[in-house]
Order: C-alpha cells, then structure tokens, then sequence
C-alpha cells in the first residue's frame, strides 16, 4: 500500500493523517458477520405450552443423626444403641422412600474401625447419602 503523496515539497515530512478505509471496511465485515450468525444462535422453537396448576412434590428426606464417641458408643439421634441395633435400624431406613440422609459426627480420637463399621452397616442396608459432620477450624 502507497502511503506518499505526489507532492514533491513535502515528501520528507511524515504523515500526519490516519487512513480510516481499512479500518471500516474491516469494522463492516464484522457487522455483516455478526448480522448473519446472530439469528442461527437462537434453536427457540415457538409452542404454545398447556398451563397447569398443580404444586410441586417437595418430599425433603429424613435426616439421622447417627454420633460415634470417643470411647467408641454409638448414638443413634441422641440415644445410646449397640452395633446390631443400628445394623437392624440402618435396614429400616434403608427401606424407605426417599432414604434419609445419614449425618455421621465421630470424635477426631475415636478409632477409625468405629466409623468403618458404621459405613459398612449402612452401605449393606442400601443408605448412599452419609455426610460427615465436622466443626470449622477456629483461626
């Protein structure tokens, strides 16, 4: 591209003009671009819907509270039950629908066949939502 002019006087001085053609043809491209894909974005397919009213099913699933002390006894929401009872209880609710939601809170000095026992009773009653409930790290 020729930039110079055929002006013999000032053919050592810069140019002090922008050439603002390219820059335009460039910014019109884009606009036509942008006007052509702009409406294949849009996969709206236009229904007319049925309209109901009907509330929805908010079945929120039990919650266990299922504690391991630092001794190693075992509370089932607060009272004091053995291995085979929670085994038997663990089979129960793992009968039901929705199943409940075990919150497993062991003490950080009790021995970690304690937790395992519990984890393996309710896997075999079926019970696959356990969370372990801990306390946040005081700084």
């Amino acid at each position: 591209m020729a930039f110079a002019s055929f002006d013999n006087k000032s053919s050592g001085a810069p140019m002090a003009e922008i050439n603002m053609v390219p820059l335009i043809d460039v910014m019109l491209v884009l606009l036509v671009i942008f006007i052509v894909t702009a409406p294949l974005l849009t996969h709206a397919v236009k229904l007319d819907l049925p309209k109901a009213t009907a509330e929805a099913n908010q079945l929120k699933p039990d919650k266990l509270e299922f504690a391991i002390d630092a001794s190693g006894t075992r509370f089932w929401n607060g009272e004091v039950i053995s291995r085979e009872e929670a085994a038997k209880r663990f089979a129960a609710e793992g009968q039901k629908q929705p199943q409940p939601e075990v919150h497993l809170r062991a003490d950080e000095s009790v021995p970690y066949r304690y937790v395992a026992e519990t984890l393996a009773d309710a896997s075999k009653a079926g019970l696959s939502k356990i969370g372990f409930i801990s306390e946040p790290e005081q700084k």
